[in-house]
Formats: structure tokens, sequence, C-alpha cells
């Protein structure tokens, strides 16, 4: 094998790795992590858990990715380590989905519809039909389906350039003799272990050695160990994805070896002790891609159906490996949320953007959930005054500003990732909405004040104003409400409905304030209260005009406008009638009382 032999199967080798990175991409795209989140949900049985991890294993075309997935659920409290067992033992299946691809290569016939079969005659055709998707196709499923073809189609190639350069290694009796080294059960199993460390796929670990199969040098003695080990070297990549996490996400990258290795243990005792006995003919005959398919799939099988039964002793076995500490730490409810909260902002799910997406929706939703609560309950300070409500306005005001840096942070390194269409308008919803979340809670803190302010220096609003006040208080609370409603539905009709209400509150803030003045010229009320009633006032005010920036940045978004005051007036052009109904509806439905002019009594 000379110089440029060993360079064309290095190249293979590269393509064989980018077309299964690309098509595995391509996949997860296509699934909008609906795949992904299905993890979440649907694991309280342990064997729809073990299809489920290998169906979407077989999805995203990674094992690999999908235990990282389970450590990053684990650790942030989503999943139970219970529930992760069954997941990455349906991995282990899914995984093998790639090897039987991968045997397409070894098909052999003359005939017309054997040779249509081989990945030489379809993949060109894959190739041309996934460019065209890609180069002229504006829908973005479409370019999905077409990266995943070229994918395919790249994967194959390399796979066909790996074989034909390690084709006349066959000759070669070095090769020869290294590879009867690794017919020990020992040494096969480690070579395995290290190769598909280094790489971290034990599906591209596969392929190499299918790749090799092509010299006929390779046989089943050789083969069978070296797919033992392969099966442990992928633990490497949960493992170090479980590196400062929690506990329980170690646990789950423990188990996952725990799985591999005694499986591993099982198959070969049992094999080679058979083995000795019977000796098994094929194991002296050239390995295929077929037959190594056929091994892969056997042993994953085999392991989950002798294992899955005692998913529990493989659980207490993890706990066992990294004990609770005795002292732990403890905290306030809300600081415990908040914390599992931000847990969901795993950056192991950077690799699924889909899957990032959806639990940034999640805590973002969260966070505007909080808002509304600080401003709820500002709201009632200004009735009944308590202690712990106040305190409670701060602490979420507080929490609020840490779940807009947590969520900025993490919004932005998921915008450098391949997105959906859809998931990036929903990140471009988040990431503006968020601010605007965050300044609704540092009104319920202005609020909050006005209140403290008023029980500090005993003073009390007019039966009038008290009156008014509360009217002006169920718009903001219906404002708000809506505004909540709409992110986190995603309602683009709900949606136009804020403006409407934006446009009442803005006319109730100004009658208010004209109120004021006429009861203070009848000397009804005084000039401190009447700043704080136009702080609170002008609070509220602000709060509508937040949840507008909120609907109206969905509505833009959806419709590709970013000209905020230009949307506004084509919305109120584009639905004339129907938001002037709707305005006289809410005017009527906030109108503050009409007051009888009676001698020396005000407004």
């Amino acid at each position: 094998m000379d110089f440029f032999s060993v360079l064309t199967m290095i190249g293979g080798l590269a393509l064989f790795l980018y077309g299964m990175d690309a098509m595995g991409k391509g996949l997860s795209k296509l699934s909008g992590g609906r795949m992904e989140r299905l993890l979440e949900k649907l694991t309280s049985r342990r064997i729809m858990a073990v299809l489920l991890g290998a169906g979407v294993t077989a999805v995203i075309q990674s094992s690999s990715a999908t235990t990282v997935m389970v450590v990053g659920f684990v650790n942030s409290g989503i999943m139970k380590l219970s529930q992760a067992i069954g997941i990455i033992m349906g991995a282990n299946i899914g995984t093998t989905i790639t090897s039987w691809l991968l045997s397409l290569t070894g098909i052999k016939g003359g005939n017309f519809f054997m040779t249509l079969l081989k990945p030489s005659s379809f993949s060109p055709v894959m190739a041309v039909v996934g460019v065209i998707f890609i180069m002229f196709c504006k829908n973005e499923k479409k370019k999905d389906i077409g990266t995943i073809l070229v994918g395919f189609a790249i994967l194959m190639t390399g796979m066909e350039t790996m074989s034909g350069a390690v084709a006349p290694l066959a000759q070669n009796e070095q090769f020869t003799g290294i590879l009867t080294m690794f017919s020990n059960p020992i040494l096969g199993m480690l070579a395995g272990a290290v190769l598909t460390a280094v790489i971290q796929s034990s599906s591209a670990s596969v392929g190499i050695l299918q790749a090799l199969c092509a010299t006929g040098a390779v046989g089943y003695s050789t083969a069978l160990p070296i797919i033992m080990g392969q099966n442990i070297g992928t633990c490497i990549t949960a493992i170090m994805s479980s590196i400062g996490a929690s506990k329980n996400a170690k646990r789950a990258a423990a188990v996952h070896l725990y799985f591999n290795v005694i499986g591993t243990a099982i198959f070969m005792a049992v094999f080679y002790s058979i083995n000795a006995f019977i000796h098994f003919s094929f194991m002296d005959t050239a390995a295929n891609a077929a037959g190594i398919a056929v091994i892969h799939s056997l042993f994953n099988i085999s392991a989950t159906v002798i294992l899955l039964p005692f998913a529990n002793v493989l659980e207490k076995l993890a706990i066992l490996t990294i004990p609770d500490k005795k002292s732990e730490e403890h905290g306030q409810a809300g600081d415990k949320d908040m914390l599992a909260d931000f847990a969901r902002l795993d950056e192991r799910f950077l690799d699924q953007p889909g899957l990032a997406m959806a639990e940034c929706q999640v805590v973002a939703v969260k966070m505007a959930k909080k808002a509304k609560e600080a401003m709820n309950l500002a709201i009632d300070l200004l009735t009944i005054y308590k202690e712990e409500d106040a305190e409670r306005v701060h602490l979420l005001e507080d929490q609020v500003d840490k779940y807009e840096d947590m969520l900025g942070t993490y919004l932005v390194k998921l915008s450098a990732k391949h997105l959906s269409e859809k998931d990036s308008r929903t990140l471009s919803v988040i990431l503006h909405s968020i601010g605007d979340f965050e300044r609704i809670s540092d009104h319920a803190v202005n609020i909050k004040e006005a209140a403290e302010e008023m029980v500090r220096k005993n003073m009390k609003f007019s039966d009038n104003a008290r009156e008014e006040l509360v009217i002006f208080s169920n718009a903001i609370r219906e404002i708000l409400d809506t505004a909540v409603t709409v992110f986190e539905n995603e309602d683009l009709e709900l949606a136009k409905q804020i403006e409407p209400l934006e446009e009442v509150v803005d006319h109730l803030n100004l009658e208010e304030k004209q109120r004021h003045i006429n009861r203070l010229t009848k000397g009804k009320c005084t000039i401190e209260l009447g700043f704080i009633l136009s702080d609170i006032s002008t609070n509220f005010e602000r709060v509508a005009d937040h949840c507008s920036n909120i609907a109206v940045c969905l509505l833009e978004v959806s419709e590709g406008e970013f000209d905020t005051h230009e949307y506004l007036d084509i919305l109120k052009e584009k639905n004339s009638d129907n938001f002037e109904s709707e305005y006289l509806k809410l005017s009527e439905k906030y109108a503050l009382p009409v007051r009888k002019k009676t001698s020396g009594s005000g407004n």
C-alpha cells in the first residue's frame, strides 16, 4: 500500500465522517426537536423508554448524542435516573441502524435490480436530488431533506473510497499479521474501545471495520471482540459530558458504562465458553459488512433483553459508585425552582438546537409568569399592604433579572447553531421579549415602593381615586395576562387584541391624571398623594407598552416586518373595523365612573 493509497483512504475516511455528521444534522433539524422532546414525556414505562431511545437514535444517527442529551436531562432534573436507563439501552439498539445502511456496500450480483441496490448506483442519484433541493427549493424542509440525501451520498462515497483504498492490504502479510493479534479477545476489545473513544462514535468505528472487511482479511474471530470494544468505547462521550454536572447526571453516564461493560462481559463469557466446546465454524471465515451489522445488532439487543429486568440494580450500582454526601445544600423553594429552570439551559443541548430551543421556551415562559406574579402582587399591595408580599415582589424581580441574564447568554450561543426557520423566529421573539418582561418586574417594584410610601406616611387615596385605580388595575391585569398567554402559545390572533387594550390604557392614564388635578383643585387630594398616584399611573401605562412590544414582536417576526411603529400603523389600517370595535368594547369595559358635579365636590 503506497503513499497515495494511504491518502485515498484518509480522504475516504474524511468523507465518511463528514457524510455521517451532515446526515445526522439534517435528520435532527428535519425532526425540529420533536423526537428529542418526546424523551422528556414518554419515559415512565421502561419498555417505552427503550423503544423511544432506539427511535431517537435511529433518527439522529448517534447513540453518543442521545446519551449526552439524557445526561443533560438528568442534570437539569427533567428526567429521573430510573427513566434514563431505558433510553440508554434503547440508544445502543438504535445506533445499529447505521451498520445496516453501510452493509449495502457489500451487495453482490450482476442483475439490474441487485446492481440498483448498490450504493455506487443510487448514491449519485441521491446526491443530485439533494443538491437540487438545497440550491433551488425555498421550502426549508426540502432543504433539510436535501442535506440528508447529500450527507448519505457522501457517507456511502467515503465508505466505497475507504474500501477500495484498503483492498490491496489483503495481500500484505504485515497487515494480516496485525489483524491476527486482535483475534485475542482482550486485545481486540481494547483496540475497538480505543478507536471508538478517539473518534467518539461507535457507528463510525463500526463503519471503518466494515470497510476493512472489504479486504477479505478480517475474520469473525477478529471482528467480534473489536465490536464488543466499540460498544465500551462509545461511553467516553457521555462520561466527558458529565464532568461538572450533578451527581445524578454522572450516575447516568455511569449506567451507560456499566450497561456496556457488563453486557460485553456476559456476551463474551457465554460466547467463548460455548465456542470452546462447539467451535463455531464461521469464526475462521472472512467477515463481511452484513455479518458485522448482524453481530452489532445481536449484541445490543441481547444485552438489553438480559439487563432490562435488572435496571434497578444498575441504578443502585451507579449510586454506590457516586454516593450522596451527608451534608446536602438547602435553599428556599423559589431558589430551587429557579436553579432547576437554569439547569434546563444545558450546553449539552446546543448540539440539538431544536431541543435547546424548546427548553428556552419553557424557561422563558417561567420568567414571564414570574414577572406577571410580581405585578399582580404589587397591585394587591395598593389595596392591602402585606410585608411578606412586598418582600416577594423584590425576590421575584431579582429572579427575573437572573432569568434574563441566563436566557440572553444561552440564546446568543444558540443563535450560532443551525436553526430551523421556525426556531429562528422563536429565538428572535424570546430574545426581544425577555427585556420587556424584565422591565415589567421593575415596574412592579416601583408600584410596591409607592404602596410602601403610603403605608409609611399613613396616607390614603380618596374613595373616588381608589375606585378608579381598581378599574385601571384590572385593565393592567388583563393586558399582562393576555401578553403572557400570547408569548406562551405564540397566539397570533390573540396578539392582535393587545393593541386596542393598550390604547385604552393610554386613555386611562391621561384621564386618571386629569381627574386627580380636578380633585386637587377642589381640595380633595394632596400634592404628595398626587405624585404617588401619577407614578402608579405612569408605571401602569409603561407596563401596557411592554405588553404591546411583546405582541407586536411576535406579529412582526411571523410576518417578516421589523419596524414597530410602521407595523402598528399597518396593523391598525388592516384591521381598522375590528380594531375600532375592540377598542370601543374595551373602553366601555374599563370606563371610569362618571361623577356628578355638586357644590364643594370634585371629580
